[in-house]
């Protein structure tokens, strides 16, 4: 793959990752059937939990500039079965995320049809389950499908497009804030707690996948330059710059309509159309379409990264990594992870597939913040770009608060997590096992060996193409 992306479109990959259903679709429904105006306490643990296991994220991607993400990390410190667990482990997560937010999307696209008198047949309107005759998401199928071939057309092209959409989005997110303070009606922020606050920490572990694109983010550190200085950087200010506007936007949207009366598939713009901003309301939607493509493709990317750097380690068939000789992206896993996404989309609904998606995330979060405190003491001599503070409570706080936050989600979500290790476990006894014994002898990582790598991430020792002679 080729090294194209700066710190601005790293920052912005991953703004895109985290901002998109969160505030658009997620709040609302968290809002209404969970934590009420609470909402916002939600997404304050959701993001101190978030922040702990962010800086453990940094400190791996200032030392290893690999595609890979948490599988990279904990296999080159913990072992390769258990990276090969935690690879397995978000592929699924990854790929249900897009689901996720395909869902959001397909309800705000909805309003926007809808306001201009274009109705789709009843069939097509959610998944098995979300109301009267309601067969399959259509417009999440084809979202799905779209950002997959957006993807396939390089790295430099998409992330273009990527930027773009992010600064577009984060202008009318921007917007909602300003305009919704306008109209904020404090008697709709009582009661502050309706579902007490337990039901403001059930909420946070549902919406704690709006709070870590990061996490995808890292799995572009062969697409970037100078990956161990500027992906920590992006990291960190990605988190910070959609924090804040995660907290005003939920002081908007449960302040200008009472919690019990909000839209779990178009909050936003229904909120603001309840309060007489028709016209607005359809911007927002909008720019809610917009915004969440944003997050499909970053997360449809990381997915596709991890599945080639699996399949490069031997992990998995060679054939899903494959790079396409003319763009240079993971073509085939790609369109496969568009597909399964498309399929997830259509047929489940948003708060079963978000479950799914936070349980693999979070577990992900305790192994890597482990493996960030074992390593620091194990091997202290290694170049860092970025240093985890507050050594060894930061990484021991995000171990708890993932296990935390995990003990707030059902036990079928439990049970559908265990019964997909279960399964790549089986893969690995039967496949993985052998087959990356004869493509890396060893161990699926070298610290040593990235220790020694330039600043550039490059290998020191790389001939010069030029001046290699031609046989």
């Amino acid at each position: 793959m080729v090294r194209t992306l700066g710190l601005t479109q790293l920052t912005m990959i991953g703004i895109g990752a985290i901002i998109g259903a969160g505030i658009f679709s997620l709040a609302a429904a968290v809002a209404r059937d969970t934590a009420g105006p609470a909402v916002l306490i939600s997404f304050l643990v959701a993001g101190a939990a978030s922040l702990c296991a962010a800086f453990a994220y940094a400190e791996f991607a200032g030392m290893v500039p690999k595609a890979g993400s948490s599988y990279t990390y904990t296999a080159a410190v913990l072992g390769e079965i258990v990276g090969w667990i935690v690879g397995w482990d978000l592929l699924l997560e990854y790929t249900a995320i897009v689901a996720v937010v395909a869902i959001g999307m397909s309800g705000y696209l909805g309003f926007l049809l809808d306001a201009v008198g274009l109705h789709l047949p009843t069939w097509a309107l959610g998944a098995p389950g979300t109301g009267t005759g309601h067969k399959i998401d259509l417009l999440a199928v084809v979202i799905c499908l779209g950002v997959a071939w957006l993807l396939t057309r390089g790295t430099r092209t998409s992330a273009r497009v990527e930027t773009v959409l992010t600064v577009v989005k984060i202008a009318i997110v921007l917007v909602v804030i300003v305009v919704g303070f306008t109209k904020l009606n404090t008697e709709n922020l009582t009661p502050f707690a309706p579902f007490g606050l337990g039901g403001a920490f059930t909420g946070a572990a549902t919406v704690f996948f709006a709070v870590f694109g990061y996490d995808a983010l890292s799995t572009a550190a062969e697409e970037s330059v100078e990956a161990r200085n500027k992906l920590p950087k992006a990291m960190m200010l990605s988190l910070a710059i959609s924090m804040v506007l995660y907290v005003l936007a939920c002081i908007v949207l449960t302040g200008i309509q009472h919690y019990s009366e909000l839209d779990p598939d178009s909050g936003i713009s229904s909120a603001f159309a309840s309060v007489g901003l028709n016209g607005l309301a359809n911007v927002i939607a909008l720019g809610a379409v917009i915004g969440i493509v944003t997050v499909t493709f970053s997360f449809m990317m990381g997915a596709s990264r991890l599945w080639y750097a699996l399949s490069r380690d031997g992990l998995m068939p060679t054939w899903f990594g494959a790079i396409h000789p003319k763009r240079k992206v993971p073509h085939r896993a790609t369109w496969l992870i568009g597909i399964v996404s498309a399929v997830l989309a259509g047929l489940l609904p948003i708060h079963a597939v978000a479950e799914l998606t936070n349980i693999g995330v979070l577990l992900a979060f305790v192994v890597v913040s482990a493996a960030v405190l074992i390593l620091r003491y194990r091997k202290p001599h290694l170049k860092r770009g970025f240093r985890c503070p507050g050594m060894p409570f930061v990484p021991i706080l995000g171990m708890v608060f993932s296990v935390w936050l995990m003990s707030f989600l059902r036990w079928e979500t439990w049970a559908r997590l265990g019964a997909w290790l279960a399964v790549g476990l089986l893969i690995y006894a039967v496949y993985g096992y052998r087959r990356t014994r004869k493509v890396m002898p060893g161990d699926s990582v070298d610290l040593d060996a990235l220790d020694a790598m330039s600043d550039s991430d490059e290998p020191e020792d790389e001939p010069d193409a030029a001046a290699v002679p031609a046989r």
